[in-house]
């Protein structure tokens, strides 16, 4: 019970603040900008929903797969810290309205539930590094032979519960009214002070990018 709700728990409120993960936090805040607070809610509780469901699935994959996982793994954060520091580029150089114009238009046709499932699966790709203690338990069952029924399951439990856990500091912020008026405010500083928005997206898709390519993770014992 531990290692399936305890750990993955605590992981996931952590990971909620680890920089590879905030970017995607960030990203979420902002496209629930100016829409009323019930929708706020439903909104975020789907995408956390989705999130919690898309990582679970990449827990039993990691069971199954064993140590390629961790390849795959290490391409999700390159791509991701690719992303976030393309959209800070766009916010330094002062053309962030291009987002509006290609992308902006295309996502609007994913508004309201498609969207945050949208989102929720993109993101969902991103496992932080906190994650690790799980994800080698996982590859532990893979190595020694032991994706078995149980252990695929127990590695969907585990790292849905993480995933879960990553979001609910966005489900709790989007609840109650003065939390949703600081979610309003911060997705605002974006449009605010695009340099500083642009320096921070930067700095964090840097760091994931470096993650992706040099953390040393530790093979599963």
């Amino acid at each position: 019970m531990f290692n399936l709700l305890v750990l993955p728990v605590g992981l996931g409120l952590f990971g909620f603040i680890e920089p590879c993960s905030i970017g995607s936090s960030l990203i979420f805040i902002k496209y629930l900008e100016g829409k009323p607070g019930a929708r706020k809610l439903s909104e975020t509780m789907l995408f956390a929903l989705t999130r919690a469901l898309f990582i679970g699935g990449l827990g039993a994959v990691a069971v199954l797969a064993g140590a390629a996982f961790t390849g795959f793994q290490r391409g999700a954060w390159i791509v991701l810290g690719a992303g976030y520091a393309a959209i800070g580029i766009l916010y330094l150089v002062g053309r962030a309205g291009l987002l509006m114009q290609t992308i902006g238009l295309r996502l609007a046709r994913l508004n309201g539930a498609r969207g945050s499932v949208g989102l929720g699966l993109i993101f969902g790709l991103n496992i932080p590094a906190c994650a690790a203690p799980l994800l080698l338990v996982l590859l532990g069952f893979a190595g020694a032979g032991g994706a078995s029924g149980n252990a695929v399951l127990g590695g969907f439990v585990s790292l849905g519960v993480f995933g879960l856990a990553l979001s609910l500091p966005l489900v709790a912020a989007a609840a109650f009214a003065p939390a949703r008026r600081l979610i309003d405010r911060l997705a605002a500083l974006s449009g605010r002070m695009p340099f500083w928005a642009g320096i921070v997206l930067v700095a964090l898709g840097l760091w994931s990018i470096w993650f992706g390519l040099f953390a040393a993770l530790p093979a599963p014992a």
